[in-house]
């Protein structure tokens, strides 16, 4: 079970947690036309991302392979299905990200998935608390991950 479908806790609870592995999300296709609709949601269609025939005469990679941004930006879908469900009402939002390297491209039909664990947790101000996890996202069946990055959250009790 993912902690999303466990039962509400506090996030002054959650905070106590880090260093520990929060869950896996479930798996993600990134077919071609998830590429594709990518490609035109950012207007970045280079070849080896739109392209199969092409990319796959022109580059190592035998296809068309995701955009890494792409990939990043499934870690909000990723973090919904690990992180738990907090009885306070809360915002999250995007702070940042401290450290970011995409280490294998992911090819045109592949599965990926998020590891999460909270490195920190650190209170700012009364109830409003900035995490850090450190993310990897796995490719399914390969030893090399997609990307790992160290993705920053404000999560703000809502008065």
């Amino acid at each position: 079970m993912n902690e999303a479908e466990g039962e509400p806790v506090s996030i002054s609870a959650f905070a106590l947690r880090a260093g520990e592995e929060i869950g896996v999300s479930r798996w993600f296709l990134i077919d071609q036309g998830r590429i594709d609709r990518f490609a035109v949601a950012v207007e970045d269609h280079q070849f080896i991302h739109v392209d199969p025939e092409r990319a796959h005469v022109e580059t190592p990679f035998g296809g068309t392979i995701a955009h890494g941004f792409l990939c990043l930006s499934l870690l909000s879908a990723m973090a919904y299905d690990v992180l738990p469900r907090f009885r306070e009402p809360l915002i999250s939002v995007n702070y940042g990200l401290d450290r970011l390297r995409f280490l294998a491209p992911v090819s045109a039909g592949e599965r990926i998935c998020g590891r999460f664990v909270l490195a920190e947790a650190l209170e700012r101000k009364p109830g409003g608390f900035r995490l850090r996890h450190e993310v990897t996202v796995e490719r399914e069946g390969a030893t090399r991950p997609a990307l790992v990055a160290d993705w920053i959250t404000m999560l703000m009790v809502r008065e």
